[in-house]
């Protein structure tokens, strides 16, 4: 397995009030190009694992398919945003890595 690695830039947002979740959402052609390296996903809701790096901090997660869009939405969680000083509306850099077969 190797790696296929994405750099983009894309707005935090946050879904179910103050107390939901936070997500980014890939560029479509980023998403596009996962769609093209791994095959669909037999895991829960279609998700594909992967590993983030915004700003200093690394973590691993799972994107998972985000219908109204097309693409993929990434979870991103409050240790995270706490860390790299994230708040919705604003943008983050991502390093997204994807292993591929």
């Amino acid at each position: 397995m190797s790696p296929a690695v994405f750099e983009f830039r894309a707005p935090l947002w946050l879904h179910g009030g103050q107390a939901g979740w936070h997500f980014l959402t890939l560029p479509v052609g980023v998403a596009d190009e996962v769609r093209d390296l791994v095959p669909p996903s037999p895991r829960g809701f279609g998700s594909i694992p992967v590993t983030v790096t915004v700003g200093r901090t690394t973590w691993n997660t799972s994107i998972f398919p985000a219908s109204a869009s097309g693409s993929y939405d990434l979870p991103v969680k409050k240790q995270v945003r706490e860390a790299e000083g994230l708040v919705a509306g604003e943008d983050a850099d991502v390093v997204l890595r994807v292993e591929v077969d």
